[in-house]
């Protein structure tokens, strides 16, 4: 009885298995291994990529309304962009340093007369010198604070390096930020171009969903900071506390900082008010305290709701994952992102929802079409058999 082919198999005899196989498997390993590592030495240019991503999305609507209305060409309407946006945050930032500034040439101005009082023993710092025996503390430890002094050269050169890779950082994010303005569609409509029409479809609704939540959340953020900076601004001046100007300023750009952000920007309000009275102090509390809770339960709720579709359980898992794995960058960019992933997730689930619901559809039509053609035979079979009855006829 001449064997079949299965009998090897069957008698467990193994296969070999094919040289191809092995390199294949051999090739994606190492090709995985190489991904990660181009990801590791490259992380840094990767994450400057994706928040000029985010800037470049946020952005769009506005280009694109100058293009549609006043007929601009792209490239006008993106510098006109840019320009409008670094001119208001220019003008934040001065009128925030501009007070820090001239407040600290006031002291270096004075520092010899604050010297002299601590050592007398006059005004709020000679109190506080007295009473807490810095002077003689101080004194007890001139080496130490010499020493102190000199070896504050070293950190003086690490945040000088800080400072230089931040404005590189920056200067990177503008560039590759206005680049993706202009260059951004036309890459992507050559992206999509490569697609099948249903698939082209499902990818722009993706698209657009997510930079039309993007855009709402970074919206509600300027509201709600602008809302947040009024509001302690109304407070600090109706109280007679000064620097409530930079104070304000301050707690409008600590808004957009999750979970953490609004005892961030009331500490220093708060502390300066307690400083100038124990009263105004008091009331600042009860003012953050009382906007806060209108605030969760208003427009906060609504920003998560409406743009990005989060609960707060997601918001806090998000905001530490991202805190995790990038850092400060990242717990500020964990809010946005899950909100991309989650808009992108819901619209292709809907879009395979609906091709189960066209799928399920098709038997039924393939189930009638079999009547139909049995009913044409049918048809044909009475009409010869009429015919043949008038023949007979």
């Amino acid at each position: 009885m001449t064997p079949g082919p299965g009998s090897a198999s069957a008698a467990g005899v193994r296969r070999p298995v094919p040289v191809k196989t092995i390199l294949a498997a051999v090739g994606l390993a190492l090709a995985a291994v190489l991904a990660i590592e181009i990801f590791l030495k490259l992380h840094q240019i990767l994450l400057w990529v994706a928040i000029s991503g985010f800037f470049a999305v946020v952005l769009h609507p506005a280009v694109n309304l100058l293009v549609r209305r006043a007929h601009l060409h792209r490239t006008l309407a993106a510098i006109i962009v840019f320009l409008f946006g670094m001119g208001i945050l220019g003008g934040a930032g001065y009128a925030f340093v501009r007070p820090i500034a001239a407040q600290l040439d006031d002291f270096v101005n004075n520092f010899p007369t604050y010297v002299a009082d601590a050592k007398a023993g006059r005004g709020t710092i000679g109190h506080l010198v007295k009473r807490y025996g810095i002077d003689t503390y101080v004194e007890r430890n001139q080496a130490k604070v010499n020493s102190a002094l000199k070896s504050a050269e070293k950190p003086a050169v690490r945040v000088a390096r800080m400072a230089l890779n931040t404005v590189t950082a920056l200067a990177t994010i503008v560039v590759v930020t206005f680049l993706m303005l202009i260059e951004g569609p036309r890459m992507m409509q050559s992206g999509l171009g490569l697609l099948s029409p249903p698939r082209r479809a499902i990818a722009q609704k993706v698209m657009h969903d997510t930079a039309r939540a993007l855009a709402g959340y970074v919206a509600g953020n300027l509201l709600t900071g602008i809302l947040a900076g009024g509001v302690c601004y109304l407070s600090l001046v109706s109280l007679g506390v000064p620097f409530a100007g930079v104070l304000s300023l301050w707690v409008g750009f600590t808004v957009v900082v999750p979970l953490i952000g609004a005892v961030i920007g009331a500490a220093p309000a708060v502390t300066v008010a307690f400083i100038h009275s124990t009263p105004a102090g008091v009331a600042m509390i009860v003012v953050f305290v009382v906007y806060q809770q209108i605030e969760n339960r208003t427009f906060t709720k609504w920003i998560m709701r409406e743009t990005v579709a989060l609960t707060p359980l997601a918001v806090v898992v998000s905001v530490l994952v991202g805190f995790e794995l990038v850092g400060f960058l990242g717990a500020l960019l964990a809010i946005p992102a899950a909100g991309v992933i989650n808009v992108a997730v819901r619209d292709l689930w809907a879009y395979r929802g609906a091709g189960t619901q066209t799928g399920a559809a098709h038997p039924t039509e393939a189930g009638t079409a079999p009547d139909a053609g049995t009913a044409g035979p049918r048809t044909q079979g009475t009409g010869s058999t009429e015919s043949t009855e008038k023949g007979a006829t």
